[in-house]
Parts: structure tokens; sequence; C-alpha cells
């Protein structure tokens, strides 16, 4: 029944502020619209799962998490590194993959991963 995920939508109270820093970190270029489209590349995979709520995965009063797929884990921590945005989970590799967390400009904390 279900082909994807149709979008992600978020509240801010600073939509210039936001915008710009999506644009800069992670290169999402924000239109007028305030939104984008993110046409999946091939071997791209949306994963859709539940944490505990007494999970620390990410912060216990943020009830949703974004997780974005990188072709090069280097490559993304040295773009991170040059703009001086802050690791809030260090590197972590395991059997899914390469993992790292990074926080937005509210506090909401996006994971990186390279398959």
């Amino acid at each position: 029944m279900i082909k994807g995920f149709g979008g992600i939508f978020l509240r801010t109270s600073e939509m210039d502020t936001v915008k710009k820093w999506y644009k800069d970190v992670l290169k999402i270029d924000i239109e007028d619209w305030n939104g984008t489209v993110i046409s999946p590349a091939k071997g791209n995979e949306t994963v859709f799962a539940f944490f505990a709520d007494e999970s620390n995965y990410f912060p216990k009063d943020q009830q949703v998490m974004m997780n974005f797929q990188v072709e090069n884990m280097e490559e993304c921590l040295n773009h991170l590194n040059e703009l001086g945005v802050p690791l809030v989970k260090e590197k972590e590799t395991n059997e899914y993959g390469t993992f790292i967390s990074i926080e937005d400009p509210e506090g909401r904390w996006i994971e990186i991963w390279e398959k």
C-alpha cells in the first residue's frame, strides 16, 4: 500500500535561520515555498522505525529524528568541520553502516548515515 514517504514537515519560529542552516550545512536548497523535493538516488533506502520512550538514541524530548544518507562520510565530516558544526554524537560504525549526529539551530538532532 505505501510506496514511500511523502514528506517531512517541521515547525519553526526562526524560518530564515533554519532555512539557511539546512542549505549551508546539509546542502538542502529550500525554495521560496519553504520546502524542497528530494528525489531518492539509486540505492537510497528509507527506514521507518520506532524507538521506545526510554531509548537514549536521540533526546527524549524530541519526538522525531531525521536521518539523511550520504555517499561519503569523510567528505561530510570535513564539510561539517569546515563550517564548525559540532557532532552531538560521535561517529559510530556497525553492521548497518556509519552514523554521526548533529543538531540544527532549534536543537533537533539529525542523524547522518553512510551505508
